[in-house]
């Protein structure tokens, strides 16, 4: 427990004297302080040799390169889609259809099929989310509530489909068929969506739509600043068609930014103009090879501002680009290190070990089970090495106590999943933060479906529902319910 205690209290400390600013660095060294700890212990007194940290920490890092790769891509698909005018037609064009009355629903609702489509809560929220936080702003909503609908959505969606990493990882993790573990899941996925949906509703119903004049503002400043066209849609039209063909997903974020660079050439060249020479946007006259070529580049990994002349709309249109998600790399592989070091010294197998000990009643193995899952993304940092973890952790366990191993995958699920974007210093919470420009704490409270989750996984092993035992005669339950 030592490593853990001195984990927690340095990220009690970071968090105090650095505020909002944590994630920049001070969680990072936080994260490899406690990786020392746990080096040092098990040197000193177990005379763990460190080849076998170095072994752990590189077979962790090596599994998130992908991720890695991912969220440079998203970066840049930010960046391209925001600056050739793709996310700022979707806005103007999204305030007259998506009627304010019912719009934190229809938000969640969305979410839920691209991402269900998608496979990806990331891509989703990155794309559709980002279009969604602006016509919410327009219409008067709080920002915490937008982007908890849209997190609500994208992880209900993200979770139930077959495309999902996630998704794929819990069921294989726990040995169980991929749409067995769907199936199974759809138990607790579905009541979670449900009251997370009645409650978006309520609070849309309730809410005051500012006077149209102000949307109308919103939606002529958007217009007044970027060449608003249909023809801008044809970039998530055809990356949908590449989802949809299942092409993968570095393919289609690459090819995404790509077309949304070419179509910022077109369509905002005085944009672009603007971003590579420092000048105003009116002061355009023809855009030139050097410009373009380097305005593009900024567009793809640097900062951009696009002056539109309203306060709220500039902090919309904003962009990181690639180097945006530099901190939330440099979280990944702390918190892959730390993870690595838990492993290769055997102590997170020792503390599951001993709690197990106690673990006898269905509920509190799924109750364990879940707590494992929001533990471990508390420490980690990465839901891929929560779900990797709670999975071999607990999996000697169900089959000893004869539990199916989907009732193991749902619980991962319903935990490792989608608590991971809850937590402000985990690659989650931290990438959908920097991309909505909201800050975790600001919409944790209104991510209901990821809230609702564990609970309900709790509920279902409380109520024994379409949970098979093949040793009922030791179960304390059945013989109570006997």
């Amino acid at each position: 427990m030592i490593p853990f205690i001195v984990l927690i209290a340095t990220l009690s400390v970071v968090i105090k004297l650095f505020g909002s600013d944590a994630l920049n660095g001070g969680s990072q060294v936080a994260l490899l302080l406690s990786s020392g700890v746990v080096v040092a212990i098990s040197m000193i007194f177990y005379r763990i040799p460190w080849k076998d940290f170095e072994s752990a920490i590189v077979e962790n890092i090596s599994s998130v390169g992908s991720a890695i790769i991912i969220l440079f891509l998203i970066g840049a698909v930010a960046g391209s889609w925001m600056v050739s005018g793709v996310v700022p037609t979707m806005i103007y064009y999204g305030m007259k259809v998506i009627f304010p009355s019912i719009f934190l629903l229809a938000c969640c609702v969305i979410c839920a099929l691209v991402s269900l489509m998608t496979g990806s809560s990331w891509t989703t929220i990155a794309t559709v989310g980002v279009a969604l936080i602006g016509i919410g702003t327009a219409q008067g909503y709080q920002t915490g509530w937008i982007a908890g609908a849209i997190i609500s959505g994208a992880y209900f969606g993200d979770k139930v489909s077959p495309l999902s990493d996630t998704t794929v990882l819990a069921s294989s993790s726990a040995g169980t068929p991929l749409f067995s573990h769907i199936r199974y899941m759809m138990l607790t996925t579905v009541p979670s969506f449900c009251i997370a949906a009645i409650v978006f509703l309520i609070v849309s119903l309730c809410h005051h739509t500012p006077d149209v004049e102000t949307i109308s503002d919103f939606s002529n400043d958007l217009s007044d600043s970027f060449r608003i066209s249909p023809w801008l849609l044809l970039v998530p039209v055809l990356t949908g068609v590449m989802i949809a063909r299942k092409v993968p997903a570095v393919i289609t974020l690459f090819v995404a930014a790509v077309l949304a660079g070419i179509f910022a050439l077109i369509f905002q060249p005085h944009i672009v103009h603007s971003i590579a020479t420092g000048l105003s946007p009116d002061s355009f006259t023809n855009l030139s090879f050097t410009d373009g070529f380097k305005g593009l580049f900024i567009t793809f990994y640097d900062r951009t501002a696009i002056d539109t002349g309203n306060a709220a709309l500039n902090e919309l249109v904003s962009t990181r680009g690639m180097t945006g998600m530099l901190n939330t790399v440099f979280l990944i592989f702390c918190a892959v290190t730390f993870g690595g070091t838990l492993v290769g010294s055997g102590m997170l197998q020792s503390l599951t070990d001993l709690l197990t000990r106690y673990i006898s009643r269905r509920v509190s193995i799924v109750s364990s089970t879940v707590g494992t899952g929001i533990f471990a993304n508390m420490i980690t940092g990465d839901q891929y090495l929560s779900i990797i973890l709670t999975s071999s952790l607990y999996k000697k366990l169900y089959k000893d106590r004869g539990y199916e191993s989907r009732l193991l995958s749902r619980s991962v699920e319903d935990s490792a999943t989608v608590v991971s974007v809850l937590i402000p210093w985990n690659s989650c919470g931290m990438t959908q933060a920097t991309v909505l420009k909201v800050a975790t704490i600001e919409y944790l409270p209104y991510c209901l479906f990821n809230l609702i989750s564990p609970l309900m996984s709790i509920l279902m092993a409380a109520i024994g529902y379409r949970i098979v035992r093949h040793k009922p005669q030791q179960d304390p339950d059945v013989q109570q319910s006997a």
